[in-house]
C-alpha cells in the first residue's frame, strides 16, 4: 500500500496535496483497494462550496458505492474530467491521474489539521 509522505490524509481515506491557494484531493490507495474496480466517479461541480467532512461526490465500484468527503473547506475550483471516461484511473494511479478535484481554500488550517503519512498508516493497519 502506497502512502506518499508529502501528502496529508483524512480518516475517511481521502488524500490532500497543498498547492498554494488550492488543495488537490483524491482517494487513497487503501480506499481504492478496498473498493475494488472503480466503474464510475460522481464528480463535484465546480463552484460548489464544501465544508470539512461534507460529501462532495461518490465513487462506484463493482463492490459498492462510497462517498467522497471534503478534507478541507473551500470552493471546488477544478475537477478531473478524465475520470468521466476513465474511472479506472482511481485504481491504477490514485495519487496521480486518479485525482478527484481541487478545492480553493482561504486558509491552510484545515490542511494542517489532516493526518501525516505515519498517522494515516497507523489507522490503516489496525
Amino acid at each position: 500500500m502506497q502512502i506518499p509522505s508529502e501528502l496529508r490524509y483524512s480518516s475517511d481515506h481521502e488524500w490532500a496535496k497543498n498547492e498554494g491557494d488550492h488543495v488537490r484531493v483524491g482517494i487513497t490507495d487503501y480506499a481504492q483497494d478496498a473498493l475494488g474496480d472503480v466503474v464510475f466517479v460522481d464528480l463535484p461541480k465546480v463552484g460548489t462550496v464544501v465544508a470539512v467532512g461534507g460529501v462532495m461526490g461518490e465513487v462506484e465500484s463493482t463492490k459498492s458505492v462510497s462517498e467522497i468527503y471534503a478534507p478541507v473547506a473551500g470552493t471546488i475550483s477544478a475537477v478531473n474530467e478524465a475520470l468521466t471516461s476513465s474511472p479506472e484511473n482511481v485504481n491504477s494511479d490514485p495519487y496521480g491521474e486518479g485525482w478527484i478535484c481541487e478545492i480553493a481554500t482561504a486558509t491552510s488550517d484545515d490542511y494542517d489539521a489532516l493526518l501525516d503519512a505515519s498517522h494515516y498508516e497507523a489507522i490503516t493497519t489496525n
